[in-house]
């Protein structure tokens, strides 16, 4: 068991804690967060992602490119159009918890407690 936490680096002295923070800090801005929200079902192309979250197109691609430079989203190329997906589970799950844990903030019993939520 001690071998497992070793190798996926959760205790206190692991190198990972700093780049935590990393990630952390690249998901510190509300537009970050609608995107990876907006592609927590699929892949999007940046028109379209801008639509959802009501932000430029140019706005959405300089977010589209600190994600990618902090490896939270992957592009896949068609003909002229770039499609963006989340790099994988993690970041999906991150933030639904970070949300889940701003309903706790809220009064009464949060929301993801009613029901079998999906993300």
């Amino acid at each position: 068991m001690d071998a497992d936490n070793a190798v996926c680096g959760r205790e206190p002295d692991s190198q990972y804690v700093e780049l935590a923070v990393e990630v952390f800090a690249m998901l510190a801005d509300a537009t970050r967060i609608r995107i990876i929200l907006a592609l927590r079902d699929g892949e999007l192309p940046v028109n379209q992602l801008a639509e959802l979250i009501h932000k430029s197109q140019a706005s959405v691609s300089q977010h589209l490119a600190k994600l990618r430079l902090g490896r939270v989203v992957t592009t896949r190329q068609a003909g002229t159009r770039v499609y963006y997906r989340l790099a994988n589970e993690h970041v999906r799950q991150l933030v639904t918890d970070a949300i889940f844990q701003a309903e706790h903030s809220l009064e009464g019993t949060p929301r993801h407690h009613h029901a079998d939520i999906t993300d």
